[in-house]
């Protein structure tokens, strides 16, 4: 079946619906689950913040401290995880997580595949375009 299985995570509603659907696959299938989180560059100051509070409002620690929290839920139902947290466009990060580590599937959710993001471009429209392995776009909005 699907033994490695890369998953983009946000903290959105829609990529906690595509994380549980990866995490149920990969929990049948007794594989690994990535999960990716791209960030960008930092946009908050922390001007006037003591030193060992600035390490904690980067969008590194909070990409980190969602992939902690994802990371632990798969484990507690058995599943395998491993979480990659990039500085990088979400595409491309999922893309680059999947070739990396010879993934059997991409499970992303549907946000922005209709209207004007369809026509601008998402990232399931993204990922599915440019994926290396087969992709499930998991319905998740209406």
């Amino acid at each position: 079946m699907f033994e490695i299985v890369v998953v983009g995570a946000d903290g959105s509603p829609t990529a906690g619906e595509a994380f549980r659907t990866a995490m149920e696959l990969v929990r049948s299938s007794g594989g690994t689950l990535h999960v990716v989180m791209a960030y960008k560059g930092s946009v908050t100051s922390t001007e006037g913040l003591p030193d060992e509070f600035i390490d904690g409002v980067g969008p590194a620690s909070r990409a980190s401290a969602l992939l902690d929290d994802l990371a632990s839920r798969a484990r507690a139902l058995g599943v395998k995880a491993v979480t990659h947290a990039l500085k990088d466009d979400p595409t491309d990060a999922i893309i680059g997580v999947a070739e990396s580590e010879g993934a059997d599937l991409i499970v992303v959710g549907n946000k922005g595949m209709k209207g004007v993001r369809r026509m601008l471009g998402s990232v399931p429209n993204g990922v599915a375009h440019r994926a290396p392995c087969s992709t499930l776009i998991v319905q998740t909005t209406s």
